[in-house]
């Protein structure tokens, strides 16, 4: 027979379904005892702990506007909170809140002390019970308590706010699902939220008298929707109903799943509009748009009815125009691409032509635009950066900024386009309007060696201007170890050199290992060389080529795929005691035997770094849990995460 509940617990429990029915109880449980208050608050299932806190502030709020007016300075003005006005006033309040909670951004260690300090100051909202902190408390763990892998992604958020816009995304993606079904032919806001949701914010089918129907969609969104920051809408749920649905968001950031029909666009626009003073981030994925509906989509954008909008972000993903081979941009993406708010612009996997990366990158240029990052990655773009090519191209240096330029351009992807070497030496005076690009990623395209030599004296000017430029991603180009040899040995005699060098997937044998334990002894601080083929001879040599250099800079590094052995092991030991950084080791499938357990092991013992992650998946090192790791996971330095996996039947496959 189970333990009978003591009087204190069936207490808290008819506290918490009163809440639910109403406010009633709310003075009384203002002047609880602070211990049983503090247990109240952790033991409170989500929607009675929203309308305790509600209730609370809105109660500390009059006290706060009384004492005031009793002061002499309300001046008679009338407090004007009348039924009407009640929705309104709370929104402006809960908004507010969640700015000084934002604001904070305390840790989990330091909110004892912090809500001690506001407390004795005499802030605490609603008495002594309206330590803020306390509140954070209750919402994180209730957070942990329903999406405990979505924990890590949301640090330093107001855990009330991220609550119940997650749990409005899962009402959301719960009715998108209902409205596939075939039968479903009523009203968005009429569908039933399933039981297994409303149980996990506290209400049960025994509490139906409450006075609002928690178990319909559009309960949840009105109630809820002021907390939403970023959510993302289906295609079948964007109709016309769902900007009313919505109307209390006030979104930063929307995505969007399907959209194709002239209905949901409209219905999007009309969400559009309603947040065009606070949206800064706006992305598509799997759709299909004409001209027609762009033009459509930006003019909901408007702010105040002036051809402007706020839009930071903008991105469009594995989608397609209706229009094939456009000859011009629809005008509202060419108003748009001319805003100086607009911060990053994405169009991956969309079947971009030549022509429209050029139309792209022109009207950019021409509105001198305040763009940041770039992105037109596997897209099909081959043959247009040819046209940057000077008729004579040899005639005298390239004038780094000249002309009309991307002055603000920071990040430019390209990876994925089919690109050759006559598309690296255009991308060389293409570059010339970039001059304060940082970073660089050509990944996935056949520019070979020829494509190496052709951006080389790019590179050169760029070190020797100043340039910012620091990051170069070149995986998979198809280059030898002649063209990376190269490379390496013009950028270790840079001026500036490089901070992160990718050259991963290029076979390249161990040849190139000597020149890569050179470059490590520059400032670089990222490599990613994995697949390239190093084998035991590559590894020693770069063991060989860090031996007599005092201390690395490197922070991150990724060596899997290259079959070195035991001597990976070698190699990792070396480097983790010349690289006080170090903080990240991909090392995954290079077929290290068990005996370098105690290598690794001891390394990592050694070291006297912040190594925090090391990757030896695919390795055989089933002796690692005996061997001291488990030992260090707990230790006082930074969680060393391992994820190791023995190698089963077959050995990994990298051949390309």
């Amino acid at each position: 027979m189970g333990k009978a509940p003591s009087l204190t617990s069936l207490c808290l429990e008819e506290v918490k379904n009163e809440l639910l029915r109403g406010d009633d109880l709310v003075p009384v449980i203002c002047k609880l005892p602070t211990d049983l208050f503090d247990r109240l608050l952790l033991q409170l299932p989500p929607l009675p702990l929203l309308k305790l806190e509600m209730a609370m502030n809105l109660s500390s709020e009059d006290k706060g506007e009384q004492e005031y007016n009793d002061a002499g300075h309300g001046n008679g003005r009338k407090r004007g909170r009348d039924l009407s006005n009640e929705d309104k006033e709370e929104q402006e309040y809960v908004d507010a809140g969640n700015e000084n909670r934002r604001k904070r951004g305390r840790d989990f260690g330091s909110e004892d002390k912090e809500e001690q300090e506001y407390d004795e100051a005499g802030h605490g909202n609603g008495g002594k019970h309206g330590r803020i902190s306390g509140w954070d408390k209750a919402w994180k763990y209730l957070f942990e308590l329903r999406w405990p892998k979505l924990v890590d992604q949301n640090e330093y958020v107001d855990w009330l706010q991220i609550y119940w816009e997650t749990h409005l995304q899962n009402c959301l993606d719960q009715a998108a699902e209902i409205a596939l079904l075939p039968l479903f032919d009523g009203c968005l806001g009429e569908i039933e939220i399933p039981d297994s949701i409303l149980k996990q914010i506290g209400y049960e089918n025994h509490l139906k008298v409450a006075t609002c129907d928690y178990s319909k969609l559009y309960f949840h969104c009105q109630e809820f929707g002021r907390f939403a920051r970023c959510l993302r809408i289906q295609n079948n749920i964007c109709g016309r109903e769902i900007s009313h649905l919505l109307r209390n968001c006030k979104l930063q950031s929307l995505v969007l799943w399907w959209i194709r029909s002239k209905e949901q666009v409209g219905g999007l626009c009309e969400l559009l509009n309603q947040n065009s003073e606070s949206l800064s981030s706006l992305e598509f994925a799997h759709c299909k748009l004409s001209s027609a509906s762009i033009d459509e989509i930006f003019g909901s954008l408007a702010v105040n009815n002036v051809p402007t909008h706020v839009l930071q972000s903008f991105s469009i993903t594995t989608s397609t125009f209706l229009e094939k081979n456009l000859d011009s941009l629809p005008l509202g993406l060419v108003s748009f691409l001319s805003s100086r708010s607009l911060y990053s612009l994405k169009l991956p996997y969309n079947y971009l032509g030549r022509n429209f990366a050029k139309m792209i990158f022109n009207t950019l240029r021409d509105a001198s635009s305040g763009l940041s990052v770039l992105d037109l990655s596997e897209n099909n773009i081959s043959g247009w950066l040819s046209e940057f090519i000077p008729r004579f191209s040899s005639s005298g240096p390239m004038l780094l900024g000249f002309g009309k330029s991307l002055q603000s351009l920071r990040e430019l992807n390209i990876r994925g386009n089919d690109l050759d070497e006559d598309d690296a030496l255009g991308l060389r005076y293409a570059m010339v309007h970039m001059p304060h690009l940082e970073s660089l990623d050509i990944s996935d395209n056949p520019i070979e060696d020829g494509g190496i030599r052709n951006l080389l004296p790019y590179f050169v000017e760029a070190s020797e201007k100043c340039s910012p430029f620091k990051d170069l991603y070149l995986e998979n180009c198809d280059i030898s170890n002649g063209g990376v040899l190269e490379l390496i040995n013009t950028l270790s005699t840079l001026k500036k050199p490089l901070e992160c060098l990718s050259i991963a997937d290029n076979v390249l044998g161990s040849q190139v290992a000597a020149a890569l334990g050179n470059l490590l002894s520059t400032s670089i601080q990222t490599l990613h060389i994995s697949g390239i083929g190093l084998g035991s001879p590559g590894f020693e040599d770069l063991e060989k080529s860090i031996t007599q250099t005092q201390e690395l800079k490197l922070v991150e590094i990724s060596i899997s795929k290259n079959r070195g052995g035991i001597a990976t092991a070698n190699f990792l030991s070396t480097l983790m005691l010349r690289a006080p950084k170090l903080e990240s080791v991909n090392a995954a499938y290079n077929w290290m035997p068990v005996e370098a357990s105690y290598i690794v092991c001891s390394a990592i013992k050694a070291a006297k770094g912040n190594l925090g992650f090391l990757n030896l998946r695919g390795n055989n090192l089933d002796g690692l849990t005996t061997h001291g790791l488990t030992e260090i996971q707990q230790a006082g330095r930074p969680v060393l995460n391992i994820s190791s996996l023995p190698i089963l039947s077959a050995r990994h496959d990298d051949d390309p």
